[in-house]
């Protein structure tokens, strides 16, 4: 009796162990996105802009998210539109939208073409003028004359590009560890968009989290940050990876190709930059020119391209977050929404 209680307990931990493990990684075995991820709930309500652009009809995903009632006292409707970087769309906005709604804010979060819920066309001439004027194309769809725009990494770029077209649209500019804060193509080489198609088509969800974990986190990883790859652990699982990959490509080129630092002197509206100095995120830093690496040049020093940008602009405030890096906004959200709502109120 005694023999048959023990082989049945080791047979039981067994089995909860292998059971563990599955659980562990469902979702990199059993989840199967398509390109439009209809499987992947957002956090609030998803509705669809249709529009024509570059000889086609296309579909912008987007989040309208309405303010608290009980904080909407103003007579003034005060709108937030997030801009979501290169590696996520619009989903991950969840915690700073909530807040932005209870005190008062509509929110609206687009995702972009090429990204998360939006279209993903075979042919398309990337760049931020053109994703700004879709957005744009939306939010006069949906009534709104004037609006905080948020943009973070990628968003920003795009972001400075909206302020620069739409500066009597944009009210305040908020910008979060935005790339291209230096003109990449003074330092890297230029890359055919195959280049990166070939990058993209051998991804994995382990590089992923090792680029995030590394450039993003300072080595750590949490649970959060794991769940931010939950769209790509389906695309890479689903049947339109090699669609969603091209696209993917292809937006790299208004990030090397349309230098934004220009534009900041330009600039008038109100401009916030929200600046974790441990980012040291610098596109094309494998690909550094000959030249550039003989005089050890530094990509990504967010520690001197915030106070660069800010300082060249005519009406820039900067907020250092010491310690943070590329997602502030994720790596300490207390810390982050302190400034951030300081700006927002």
């Amino acid at each position: 009796m005694t023999n048959f209680f023990t082989t049945f307990f080791m047979a039981l931990v067994l089995l909860l162990t292998f059971s563990g493990a599955i659980a562990a990684n469902h979702t990199s075995i059993n989840i199967n996105y398509d390109k439009e991820l209809s499987q992947f709930k957002y956090p609030f309500p998803v509705s669809s802009f249709s529009f024509k652009t570059q000889n086609q009809s296309l579909t912008m995903g987007y989040m309208d998210v309405a303010a608290s009632t009980s904080s909407s006292n103003s007579k003034k409707q005060k709108v937030a539109v997030l801009l979501h970087g290169k590696n996520f769309a619009g989903f991950y906005w969840e915690r700073v939208a909530q807040d932005l709604v209870n005190k008062g804010y509509r929110v609206i979060i687009p995702d972009q073409i090429g990204f998360g819920k939006s279209s993903k066309p075979q042919h398309y001439q990337y760049s931020f003028g053109q994703l700004a004027l879709n957005t744009q194309a939306l939010l006069q769809n949906l009534n709104i004359e004037d609006y905080t725009l948020v943009g973070h990494s990628m968003g920003g770029m795009l972001a400075v590009n909206m302020a620069y077209l739409y500066k009597d649209r944009v009210s305040k500019l908020v910008l979060i560890n935005p790339i291209g804060l230096e003109p990449y193509l003074d330092y890297v080489q230029n890359k055919d968009t195959n280049f990166f198609y070939q990058r993209e088509l051998n991804k994995t969800i382990k590089g992923a989290r090792n680029y995030q974990q590394k450039n993003y986190y300072a080595g750590k990883w949490h649970e959060d940050y794991e769940a931010l790859l939950t769209p790509l652990k389906g695309w890479l699982n689903g049947p339109d990876w090699q669609t969603i990959a091209w696209n993917n490509a292809l937006t790299y080129s208004p990030i090397f190709n349309e230098d934004i630092t220009h534009k900041l002197p330009k600039l008038t509206t109100p401009t916030h930059f929200i600046i974790g100095t441990r980012d040291t995120t610098g596109p094309g830093r494998g690909w550094k020119k000959n030249d550039v690496i003989s005089k050890n040049y530094k990509l990504g020093d967010y520690k001197k391209l915030g106070k660069a940008a800010a300082a060249s602009m005519q009406n820039a405030t900067l907020h250092e977050l010491p310690g943070l890096g590329h997602m502030p906004q994720f790596e300490d959200y207390p810390r982050f929404s302190k400034v951030f709502f300081e700006i927002t109120e």
